[in-house]
């Protein structure tokens, strides 16, 4: 309602000034459009790249024609996403990557507090669950509605930077290692290396929030807050405790990320050959590939969540309660303690929740990214343009 006075506003005004009605309707619809188009000012803002305010009546009539002008060019205007303009800048990709990390987790999270529980390997009689939908309806009835969200802050605080520190290093190396691989065409190979190396970097950050947030998951978790959690652990534990799953979380991760960046790519050159905009494939693409790449590494998932929450009860059973050795510690002993306590069969525990997590979690985070990435580029393409039109004018 607001949009259309606005626009009846300014046509009556050029109306009444002789301007032809059609080039009112026109501009005003440019003027809708600039306001659109501030939105997006803001959100670059946090990179440091604000719109510069439009001030006078004379300038905004100045912008209108110039939006009028482009809107008049052919559809090359409209250029494909990806090479808006010749790669986004590293701050777009990470203004996206950040966003669509903590929206992933944000959103997910309370499946992931089942997968976590549903990794147990010994767990409680009262958290034994015989599915997603059944742990999730009686941690809330028995534990109440706000239990399934503990932990979040935690995963909050790290994703953002360490989503942004992902995507930001695999757009930059997927580039240079097609140009070098395979000149003027997407490369597999690249993909799959630019997505281990972001992995690096990605679980460098994340890991202590995982090992916090898990924690806080478990049945029974002792710890009254975050803050607590990593009292505790710093205490009793030291500071390599935050880290005792990395080489287990890389272990998994590389590959899982691998898989998942090339069923990406490939699916998008099925579905979406031109590379541009399109949501639908994003979030199919995503999803797909979030699934592939799950199932295959659930073994490895299983390892990370007992080196994470150092479970007591799979510690009593397996004999690491006393002694010297008190913590599991490395991929091998949680591999021998996971077959030990479960068999084969315990290196898939929690396999349906983490598909169905991963899958959910990865077609938002792909839609989330391509949607910034795409709008962010865009107008900074546009911003650049304009000074353009107006030297030829």
């Amino acid at each position: 309602m607001e949009a259309d006075g606005f626009v009846r506003k300014r046509r009556m005004r050029a109306e009444t000034t002789g301007t032809d009605p059609g080039v009112a309707g026109a501009s005003a619809g440019a003027e809708v459009r600039w306001l659109g188009g501030r939105l997006w000012g803001v959100s670059e803002s946090i990179v440091g790249s604000l719109t510069p305010r439009i001030g006078g009546e004379k300038q905004l009539q100045d912008v209108d024609f110039i939006c009028s002008v482009q809107d008049a060019q052919t559809e090359d205007s409209e250029a494909d996403y990806e090479g808006l303009p010749q790669g986004a800048s590293t701050s777009t990709h990470m203004l996206a990557g950040a966003v669509a990390g903590i929206m992933e987790h944000c959103l997910m999270f309370p499946i992931d507090c089942v997968k976590t529980r549903m990794q147990s390997l010994q767990p409680d009689p009262a958290a034994r669950y015989r599915n997603v939908m059944d742990a999730l309806r009686r941690i809330v009835v028995t534990e109440g509605v706000l239990r399934p969200l503990r932990g979040l802050n935690a995963t909050a605080i790290g994703a953002g930077p360490a989503h942004a520190l992902y995507f930001a290093s695999y757009e930059k190396l997927k580039r240079t290692l097609s140009d070098i691989i395979h000149p003027g065409a997407n490369s597999h190979l690249a993909n799959g290396a630019a997505g281990c190396v972001a992995t690096l970097l990605h679980d460098a950050v994340m890991n202590p929030a995982e090992v916090v947030k898990q924690r806080m998951q478990m049945y029974n978790s002792p710890y009254r807050g975050v803050l607590d959690c990593v009292r505790a652990v710093w205490q009793k534990e030291g500071p390599g405790a935050f880290y005792r799953s990395y080489t287990t979380q890389l272990t998994m991760n590389v590959p899982f990320q691998a898989l998942h960046f090339m069923t990406y790519e490939y699916l998008q050159e099925l579905l979406n050959p031109h590379r541009q905009y399109n949501p639908s494939s994003h979030m199919v693409s995503g999803a797909l590939a979030g699934a592939i790449a799950a199932a295959t590494t659930t073994p490895l998932d299983v390892c990370k969540t007992l080196l994470n929450t150092q479970e007591s009860q799979a510690l009593s059973s397996s004999g690491q309660g006393k002694g010297a050795h008190r913590h599991i510690s490395g991929l091998a002993h949680a591999f021998r303690t996971v077959y030990r306590l479960g068999g084969l069969q315990g290196f898939f525990k929690g396999v349906q929740a983490r598909v169905i997590y991963q899958m959910p979690s990865t077609a938002i985070s792909w839609s989330v990214y391509e949607f910034f990435k795409y709008g962010l580029t865009k107008h900074q393409h546009n911003k650049r343009r304009v000074p353009h039109v107006e030297a030829e004018m």
